[in-house]
């Protein structure tokens, strides 16, 4: 499922191809081709929106975003924080739980594009936060863009991969 794909200068940190990351920069570039000759598709103004990086050339990674536009942009401007969104194909508004069952408490109701951070997720429910909200609680995994269905996020070794990208960020 997972190619992995080395980066010349990578320092021997070999990341799997397709993997989610968020966007570090408030204002990002993305590009037709990777490198700055290539004409800017689109600009992201918001810091903190999960992408897929599908492909690699260089220090560019080629991602994808929620709505499925695609385009190449710098590594350094990439963090391995991961974040995740309500996605555009859930039905909205999506109920945020008390805890990862149906039957718990709803304790706030979100709309598609809300983005959530400090994801920990156990293949079917992922605990999240909504930083900008101040809340907490959880989501059923298969209404976010940001984590594969069946993928197991645990926030440890969530900040043990920031680290290592924060060190080799211009190689993510």
């Amino acid at each position: 499922m997972f190619a992995t794909i080395a980066t010349p200068g990578s320092a021997g940190v070999d990341l799997p191809v397709p993997r989610f990351v968020s966007l570090k920069a408030s204002k990002a570039n993305v590009r037709s081709g990777p490198s700055l000759s290539y004409q800017i598709s689109w600009v992201y103004v918001r810091s903190g929106i999960p992408l897929e990086i599908y492909q690699e050339f260089g220090n560019w990674r080629r991602i994808r975003g929620m709505d499925g536009k695609s385009g190449w942009i710098n590594g350094a401007l990439l963090s391995g924080r991961r974040t995740a969104q309500v996605a555009s194909w859930a039905q909205t508004p999506v109920p945020l739980y008390a805890a990862p069952d149906k039957r718990s408490a709803v304790d706030a109701k979100l709309e598609q594009g809300v983005i959530l951070n400090d994801l920990s997720c156990d293949g079917r429910w992922c605990a999240v936060a909504v930083r900008q909200a101040q809340i907490n609680g959880y989501l059923r995994q298969r209404v976010l863009w940001g984590v594969y269905p069946n993928e197991k996020i645990n926030q440890a070794s969530q900040s043990w991969l920031s680290q290592v990208m924060e060190i080799f960020g211009n190689v993510f």
